[in-house]
């Protein structure tokens, strides 16, 4: 990996590529069950890092233009010229922006729980425990979680949280994100994909039922706008993180959709 290529967890040997771009915080790992599958399937399966995200490299500029233009550079270096891309949450957006930039290069488009439109910033308790944790005190996964909870009351963020952890060396923990960048991010993570974008290709959101990212009664019209072939399908008994909280209904839909 050169220093400025994303990391890829790549799996199956398929002649169709699927890329799969995690969330604000997440990583490909995230997504490795799922990737399996869909290798076994007969895809081949590009799992990225984002930047300041995972194994990939950090860097101080962080905003979709430039996490865009990293796929891109990706697809270059791997000989990628036709992607199905899937994105969830910050990765949907990622992907919506690369889909009307290179709709040349996407045969199909998959959003997770993110719609077109801008969001206020609504991580800082979050980037806030993550910013003040001490790895010079903190020693264990077990010490991280302890101090974690005084913050996020919610177990499976927590767990979620934690995946970022990893032994930098064998005395000294440390975070897999950038946190010294990701936690001035909100405003960037939040912004709409901007005026004038357009992809018609074929293109399918995903919301979870228990999710506020998407409304269908408010952003339906929205989505349509800017992805005219959009289909909007929601997912019973998930939130948010839809392909983690109810696997079976995610993969059923979406499956069923990119056999169509």
């Amino acid at each position: 990996m050169t220093d400025n290529l994303l990391y890829a967890n790549v799996l199956g040997e398929g002649n169709h590529h699927l890329v799969v771009l995690h969330g604000f915080l997440g990583m490909s790992d995230n997504w490795k069950t799922h990737g399996r599958r869909w290798a076994a399937q007969g895809w081949k399966v590009h799992l990225l890092d984002l930047r300041n995200h995972g194994r990939s490299f950090w860097s101080p500029i962080f905003d979709y233009a430039t996490m865009a233009e990293d796929l891109q550079a990706y697809c270059s270096a791997n000989g990628l010229e036709k992607i199905t891309l899937l994105g969830h949450s910050m990765g949907g957006k990622v992907a919506m922006l690369f889909a009307c930039r290179y709709p040349h290069q996407v045969e199909k488009l998959i959003v997770a729980d993110i719609a077109p439109k801008a969001y206020p910033p609504h991580h800082q308790a979050i980037l806030h425990a993550l910013s003040t944790l001490d790895f010079s005190q903190i020693d264990s996964r077990a010490a991280a979680e302890a101090h974690l909870k005084q913050a996020i009351s919610d177990s499976a963020t927590r767990q979620f949280l934690l995946k970022n952890i990893h032994r930098k060396t064998p005395q000294q923990l440390g975070l897999r994100i950038n946190i010294a960048v990701l936690k001035n991010a909100g405003e960037a993570i939040g912004e709409a994909l901007p005026a004038g974008h357009r992809f018609e290709g074929p293109t399918l959101f995903m919301r979870g039922e228990r999710s506020t990212y998407i409304d269908p009664a408010t952003d339906a019209a929205e989505i349509n706008r800017f992805f005219p072939s959009a289909q909007l399908v929601t997912v019973p008994a998930a939130g948010h993180w839809l392909h983690a909280e109810n696997p079976t209904a995610f993969l059923t839909a979406l499956e069923q959709w990119w056999a169509a």
